[in-house]
């Protein structure tokens, strides 16, 4: 199995780390023979959605037989590994994004358009991100545990072409239990939108924890402290 890492907050973000740290704990891979070819944003470029780049010239900086440093976006990254660096991929992996990607989340979040271009190449993909309280720091020890808890669950699930995996794992205290996985519906409800007005400058206030929730939802869920696994279809 020939997968691509990816994510959308760079390549030598702690969540890429923590992902690559969890598919070596993936008992699925491990016993797959399987080959993980990193292809990630030079950069940082959280929130910048599905945006790829036409018109200006995308360099590529390879580190290694196994690595890609892309300055591009993730839909970027997915597209060029897709075309030149492995177009026999089996699957994508993007992540582990530092905060939540639910519900409306998903059409801003970079980490779940690198999957969901995959999607469009019928390569099944699994995008992975970490709700976090505030801007307390994320243990991504914890966080690659349970990721590959999961992904050895839905590794084994058969790929339904046009549709791919978003998983938002909670953020518990220390010492609690590990989480529940629970397989939910995207929440529908609006991330708060509320601006400071200073002259005419307009400066985005709105807090993410206090957004609606539908029950039984994703962020419902994650919100509880269970991690929401939803299947999204093109």
């Amino acid at each position: 199995m020939l997968l691509i890492l990816t994510n959308d907050d760079g390549i030598d973000a702690p969540g890429m780390r923590s992902l690559k740290q969890a598919c070596r704990q993936t008992s699925v891979l491990k016993t797959n023979d399987s080959k993980v070819i990193i292809a990630a944003p030079k950069d940082h470029l959280s929130g910048c959605g599905h945006q790829v780049t036409t018109t200006q010239p995308i360099h590529v900086q390879r580190r290694s037989d196994t690595e890609y440093a892309i300055a591009g976006t993730p839909a970027d990254c997915v597209r060029i590994a897709y075309t030149h660096i492995c177009p026999d991929v089996k699957y994508v992996i993007s992540g582990i994004n530092a905060g939540g990607n639910m519900g409306a989340d998903t059409y801003i979040s970079g980490t779940v358009a690198a999957v969901r271009e995959a999607a469009f190449h019928r390569v099944p993909g699994i995008a992975v991100s970490h709700y976090r309280k505030g801007k307390r720091n994320v243990d991504w020890d914890v966080a690659a545990r349970w990721t590959a808890g999961v992904l050895t669950d839905l590794l084994k699930r058969p790929a339904e072409p046009g549709t791919f995996w978003n998983v938002n794992l909670p953020h518990l205290e220390p010492g609690d239990p590990d989480p529940d996985v629970v397989f939910c519906e995207p929440c529908t409800q609006p991330l708060p939108v509320n601006y400071r007005v200073e002259g005419d400058n307009f400066y985005y206030v709105g807090e993410y924890g206090k957004r609606d929730r539908t029950p039984g939802s994703d962020v419902d869920i994650c919100f509880s402290g269970k991690i929401a696994v939803t299947q999204l279809r093109l």
